[in-house]
């Protein structure tokens, strides 16, 4: 479970404080974006952490399938299929565009392995209907975790792309300023 700790060095400590968006009214706008955009590269590392869980409930789910259906081909040779049929469906959620990569993939990685350390999905056909379901469980739940994790950083991003856009809307910020500091920037 991803736990939130108070006064925490972590980002998604940092992000989810109480206080991260206070006073936010009273900041220089670029000192706001520098917020969203930290509060927004939490949410992509925390999406990027759904996926990875995601796929490994669906492969844990085909394999139970594939024994209840009698079914002789294998989970890896099905493994394509598996972990495109939610890639293609309809999506779900509060997925949003996201311009920024996962910046701690191996570290999620490493984290949704050792929520399980024992079974290893490489061979799930020998895995027992018991292992099976305790894997089934763990990814579950941690998947449960963080996507509400991840609904609580969305509605900070939302809080600060508010003060954004509001400050555009009243004339406190314009256009014109941001293009001048883009080309500055170059």
């Amino acid at each position: 479970m991803i736990e939130v700790r108070p006064g925490g060095r972590r980002r998604i400590d940092r992000v989810l404080s109480p206080d991260y968006t206070s006073g936010i009214e009273d900041l220089v706008l670029g000192e706001v974006r520098a917020l969203r955009d930290e509060a927004a590269q939490e949410e992509t590392d925390l999406s990027y952490l759904r996926r990875v869980l995601h796929a490994r409930i669906d492969i844990v789910r085909a394999e139970q399938r594939r024994r209840a259906e009698g079914g002789s081909t294998s989970v890896v040779e099905q493994l394509v299929n598996i972990l495109s049929d939610n890639a293609v469906g309809p999506a779900t959620g509060s997925g949003r565009y996201q311009t920024t990569e996962p910046s701690r993939a191996e570290a999620h990685r490493r984290h949704v392995e050792a929520l399980v350390s024992d079974v290893d999905l490489s061979n799930v056909t020998s895995l027992s209907e018991a292992k099976l379901d305790q894997a089934l469980d763990a990814y579950t739940a941690e998947e449960d975790s963080v996507s509400r994790r991840r609904r609580e950083v969305q509605q900070v991003v939302d809080r600060l792309n508010a003060e954004i856009a509001r400050r555009y809307r009243e004339g406190a910020a314009s256009v014109d300023d941001r293009l001048a500091e883009e080309r500055d920037r170059r």
